[in-house]
């Protein structure tokens, strides 16, 4: 059993070093995770210019799905210290990608935390 385990991680981490390799444009996939910093836990705490920074920051995503640089983002479902988000993203290295998730508004202005990592595919469903 051990040996099958071994054997299909292998394969799997095979078939994805093709898929961090650079695209056609020459970028590799990145993700980057958000935590809401913990005064921004409590909902309370929210003022309108911090509600306003997250809508910059949501039409930021836009503006990357819209330039093909995004994959996909999103958030958790839950309303507490470990909600997170994710962007899956775009860029040429991983100091690139740094910086466009330091750029990002609610990670500027100090709402969110933010944490790279290059990512690769593994599965993914076909529409």
């Amino acid at each position: 059993m051990k040996t099958c385990i071994l054997f299909s991680f292998i394969l799997i981490s095979f078939f994805n070093l093709s898929a961090q390799e650079k695209d056609t444009t020459g970028n590799k996939t990145f993700i980057y995770v958000l935590k809401l910093t913990p005064g921004y836990y409590d909902g309370n705490n929210w003022k309108p210019k911090d509600t306003e920074t997250i809508e910059v920051h949501f039409k930021n995503l836009q503006d990357m799905l819209s330039k093909g640089k995004l994959f996909v983002a999103g958030r958790t479902d839950v309303e507490n210290e470990k909600t997170f988000g994710i962007v899956i993203y775009k860029a040429a290295s991983f100091e690139e990608a740094v910086k466009i998730a330091n750029e990002d508004p609610a990670v500027k202005a100090g709402i969110m935390s933010v944490e790279v990592f290059p990512f690769s595919l593994a599965l993914m469903k076909n529409n």
